[in-house]
């Protein structure tokens, strides 16, 4: 098993290093071509999330993205270290777990919708030291690239 960890300050600017670092470990990983484009939409729309937690809740923690290959998955987590609801894993909601928050934050629901129309094996987690949303796709039989 192979794990690539990034961590970035909560600014906007990085995360679209993010999502080309994601792109470039998610080939190399054996990732379908066609699939990549939704690797980098969806680890953007999850890093997006994480910056604007973090800088709405005045926190300087970085952001972490950790990438890690498996036998026959590539999954991505991105996580943000803004406290959740009750210190326990968010309920499931369509197959997908949601964030609860408190005041309704409609622009953090459609980015989680987002994602879940992107990535068919998704969970968000969020408790009191953080949310986390992990990501997983399918990778090829053989991943012997260069």
């Amino acid at each position: 098993m192979a794990t690539v960890e990034l961590r970035f300050s909560a600014q906007p600017e990085h995360v679209r290093t993010a999502r080309l670092v994601a792109a470039a470990v998610a080939r190399r990983a054996g990732v379908e071509e066609a699939v990549l484009d939704e690797v980098r939409l969806a680890v953007g729309e999850a890093c997006s999330r994480a910056v604007g937690l973090h800088r709405t809740n005045g926190l300087t923690a970085p952001v972490r993205v950790v990438l890690t290959e498996e036998d026959k998955t590539f999954s991505i987590e991105v996580g943000d270290e803004v406290p959740g609801p009750g210190g326990s894993p968010a309920e499931t909601v369509s197959g997908m777990a949601a964030v609860q928050d408190s005041d309704g934050d409609t622009e953090d629901e459609m980015g989680l919708a987002v994602i879940s129309g992107l990535v068919d094996d998704v969970e968000v987690t969020s408790g009191e030291s953080g949310g986390t949303i992990r990501m997983s796709w399918p990778v090829a039989a053989s991943s012997d690239l260069p």
